[in-house]
């Protein structure tokens, strides 16, 4: 068959919502988008794990603290079906690592801001959360087969992060004039930054339009930004906050709320790696894997002396 009958089967099995599957044959540039954006994100979960991490020990009860070790445990869990699911396309896990560790493969902007209090748990769980669940209920369909399959479960699990994230943010909306401050604080920090986790406007996208085709994305970047200012800007009145964004107004007309501007300039120099956070989380990868060095080495000489016992058995 020439490429082009290939490409024809190919766009026909996505029109008619046939998954691509491993075996499959694929144009490389399908391959190479699907490897980029499906280990962008396993990156996103393992780097996601820091800055709550670092609240663990400081959780106000034993009750927080075990619904956090919850929570970061089903983040590596994410990072690891992911990693899984781009290496059926073929990238190795120690290059997409490797890749992340020197810099070179992108993660989520947001996770490169601080958690400065224990209220912005609350705020990560229902802001960033929220706004990943949006990207990742559409990617339930994507047209990869492997992708969608992980999407399934990850979902599950990111609901119960956004309600528990809520569910701590109203504990602090009732309690002492202190807690509400920071409450309220916390939302006004991780508001911005939210909505630049659904990336660049569609006319500064570049993927978009091929990645629409291909239906690796079923909604446009603005599109999935506007769903979740819509969603949020109902729920933060049951919290009885606001959000830091004094032309937000609900536009009967166009049934959406109207937002202000995003600073599209902060958006950019956090993603080349200038944000609050880059070089520290970058570092605390690094660190991470550098310790783990004795483990991964431990764990291939049992597998090795496991497999050459079976050998010997079976001689």
């Amino acid at each position: 068959m020439s490429i082009q009958d290939l490409e024809k089967i190919f766009q026909d099995k996505i029109d008619n919502e046939i998954k691509i599957e491993p075996k499959d044959w694929m144009p490389e540039a399908y391959r190479k988008t699907n490897i980029r954006q499906i280990s962008q994100h396993a990156h996103s979960e393992i780097v996601g794990m820091l800055p709550e991490g670092n609240w663990i020990s400081r959780a106000p009860s034993l009750k927080r603290k075990a619904i956090l070790i919850a929570k970061v445990q089903d983040e590596a869990g994410h990072g690891l079906y992911l990693y899984s699911s781009a290496e059926t396309l073929g990238s190795s896990r120690d290059e997409m690592i490797a890749d992340l560790h020197s810099g070179k493969a992108k993660y989520s902007s947001i996770f490169n801001y601080p958690t400065l209090t224990w209220a912005d748990m609350g705020a990560v769980g229902w802001l960033v959360d929220g706004a990943a669940i949006l990207n990742q209920v559409m990617l339930c369909r994507t047209s990869y087969g492997p992708y969608a399959r992980a999407m399934v479960r990850i979902c599950k699990e990111e609901s119960f992060h956004q309600r528990q994230g809520f569910e701590s943010l109203l504990v602090l909306s009732r309690g002492t004039a202190e807690q509400k401050a920071m409450c309220q604080d916390a939302i006004n920090r991780w508001w911005w930054p939210s909505l630049m986790m659904f990336g660049p406007k569609d006319s500064e996208s570049t993927n978009s339009d091929q990645s629409m085709k291909w239906k690796i994305k079923r909604k446009t970047n603005d599109e999935l930004r506007q769903q979740f200012i819509d969603m949020i800007a109902e729920q933060v009145k049951v919290l009885g906050m606001t959000l830091p964004d004094e032309k937000l107004k609900w536009n009967e007309e166009r049934k959406h709320y109207d937002f202000g501007e995003i600073n599209w300039d902060e958006f950019w120099n956090v993603v080349k790696g200038n944000g609050p956070c880059n070089k520290q989380r970058l570092a605390a990868r690094n660190k991470a894997h550098d310790e783990g060095t004795w483990v991964r080495e431990a764990a291939i000489a049992y597998a090795e002396k496991k497999a050459n016992r079976k050998r010997q058995e079976a001689a």
